[in-house]
């Protein structure tokens, strides 16, 4: 792996090395770790989480070493430069027509993928549904049982190559038409009701106790989200700024399915 990422760093900063039998391998390899889930872009460590930035290098560099070609399925035809992912069936991933996703995106067995998108780098692991017009943007990490809404909106990112993927963790609930974008972690079994949106500068506003606590970039696990908005001064006059309000806790005293249910009723939260 060292290796690999020596090349890729080398190819960086130097784009004619890309004509090199060498470095066209090592990107060629990169790209099929990630598709089978060997690499990932971002993983978690004791700490949080940690970016591999040299491999979103590799899937940037591997667009230039790619020619557009046409793809046919069927009666549906593609024009595009990277291949779509194939074997879903030897995967143990059911896949609804018209979902597609991108050679290079990992999906784990277990996963459902509604009509729906899936782009490259991106990591879905098992028992994640990703549901109706829902889309998982490039390097974006979702975890294990996962329910990603119709319409779901999660942001991709390649550049800058620092900037952080979109990571939504383990047993999340990401309600209809949210959006999630620049980088924001939803923490463990968080549930996002419907049209929340959240950005990198976003504030999001624990509003259960008796004063605020503010959150960027970050929803703490098993948080009940919901949209919301609060006062600011302008030149113009006060308006209202759109937020996120953390108004709930999932409950620890029963299973997963149960209390979402209950967040849900509890704080009623549409989704």
């Amino acid at each position: 792996m060292e290796a690999l990422k020596k090349i890729i760093e080398a190819a960086w900063d130097n784009r004619e090395l890309l004509k090199e039998k060498q470095t066209i391998l090592a990107v060629k390899t990169v790209i099929e770790d990630l598709d089978s889930g060997t690499i990932r872009v971002a993983e978690p460590t004791v700490d949080g989480w940690q970016v591999n930035e040299w491999i979103k290098k590799a899937v940037i560099l591997y667009f230039p070493l790619q020619k557009m070609q046409t793809i046919e399925v069927g009666p549906f035809e593609f024009h595009d430069k990277i291949r779509l992912k194939t074997g879903y069936a030897s995967k143990g991933i059911r896949v609804v027509p018209h979902a597609v996703a991108r050679y290079g995106a990992y999906i784990s067995s277990g996963v459902v993928m509604m009509p729906s998108y899936v782009n490259i780098g991106a990591y879905v692991d098992a028992g994640t549904m990703i549901d109706t017009w829902a889309t998982v943007g490039s390097c974006a990490q979702i975890g294990k049982d996962v329910h990603l809404s119709g319409g779901v909106g999660i942001g991709g990112v390649l550049e800058p190559v620092q900037a952080a993927p979109v990571i939504i963790e383990d047993g999340a609930f990401i309600g209809s038409r949210c959006i999630v974008v620049e980088g924001v972690r939803v923490g463990k079994e968080a549930v996002l009701g419907a049209n929340v949106t959240l950005t990198g500068s976003s504030k999001i506003i624990d509003v259960t106790g008796d004063t605020p606590v503010i959150y960027k970039g970050y929803v703490p696990e098993r948080s009940v989200v919901i949209p919301g908005s609060y006062a600011k001064e302008f030149p113009a006059g006060t308006y209202n700024v759109p937020a996120a309000l953390i108004i709930g806790q999932r409950k620890e005293s029963t299973d997963k399915k149960t209390s979402l249910n209950e967040a849900l009723r509890e704080n009623n939260v549409a989704v």
